[in-house]
């Protein structure tokens, strides 16, 4: 695909786009405000978590069919940035985009999957037996539990490995700029280890990517997304070498540096003929006076 015609499909998909990333930020923040209302254990203990998963089950089931959209607009987001980045730099990968298939939709069935069975699990242990730690412990302990919290682990390494690497490759093509970029690096590596239970930073990324890809950014769009080529950020080496570079062409100019002390001036010539200038007292030297006897 050459770039004008990345440009004309980038152009004609832009809106969509935006909006599929703004809604991957909200979907993962509403996700998580839900699975934080109702009911929580105050302890961690086995039987009292099935308890308390059994009052909260319809909250835990729609906040992860939240989250299961919210994957999959994730994973849509990444699979379009790459997109980008590949046609404008042949070095990106072209198996990050199944990496990010592959992770989003993982994750969407595991978590629905999971809250599902656990709800099932839980209203069996809440309803039915003697509610004792061994009859939890049956209950939590099947393959169909275990598989889904490995498919999970699984899916979230995936689309963590997808986020770093696509947010770097689109930084190098030019697309995000370097705040963007780490950023998007920072968020991708807080889906694998969580310091809170709010997707902030992912939220935030994602927010500020879909303004980016609608073309209303406040310091106007990176010259990649425009010219349909690589446009790589200048080192800061190379920035330092241009400031010098600036800094001695204004500097070799006929108009004096800041810096520079100006040059003194030179007396003006004297004029042959011209009366000489009167003596004054402090120019004149003292006569010495007699003693009177």
């Amino acid at each position: 695909m050459s770039p004008e015609e990345r440009l004309h499909y980038e152009a004609r998909v832009r809106t969509r786009q935006a909006v599929i990333a703004v809604l991957a930020g909200v979907f993962l923040l509403l996700a998580s405000i839900v699975s934080l209302a109702g009911p929580h254990a105050t302890v961690s203990e086995l039987t009292l978590d099935l308890i308390t998963a059994n009052k909260r089950s319809v909250l835990d089931v729609i906040a992860a069919v939240i989250n299961a959209l919210g994957s999959l607009t994730l994973a849509a987001t990444l699979v379009y940035l790459h997109g980008a980045a590949r046609a404008r730099n042949a070095k990106v990968q072209p198996w990050l985009r199944i990496l990010a298939i592959v992770g989003g939709v993982a994750a969407a069935i595991a978590g629905i999957g999971y809250a599902v069975l656990i709800a099932v699990k839980a209203h069996q242990f809440a309803t039915t037996g003697s509610q004792t730690y061994q009859e939890a412990h049956n209950l939590t302990s099947g393959s169909g539990l275990v598989g889904l919290q490995l498919v999970g682990q699984a899916s979230a390494l995936l689309l963590a490995f997808a986020f770093v690497l696509i947010s770097l490759g689109a930084m190098r093509a030019g697309l995000l700029t370097r705040f963007m970029g780490y950023l998007g690096v920072f968020a991708g590596i807080l889906i694998l280890f969580q310091i809170i239970q709010v997707p902030i930073v992912q939220t935030y990324w994602l927010l500020a990517l879909g303004y980016l890809v609608s073309g209303r950014w406040p310091s106007g769009v990176p010259p990649a997304w425009q010219t349909g080529k690589a446009e790589p950020w200048p080192s800061s080496q190379s920035l330092r070498e241009q400031r010098a570079q600036a800094a001695a062409a204004r500097g070799g100019g006929g108009r004096p540096g800041r810096g520079r002390a100006k040059p003194a001036p030179t007396p003006a010539p004297e004029t042959v003929g011209a009366p000489a200038p009167p003596a004054t007292r402090a120019g004149t030297p003292k006569r010495k006076r007699k003693r009177r006897k």
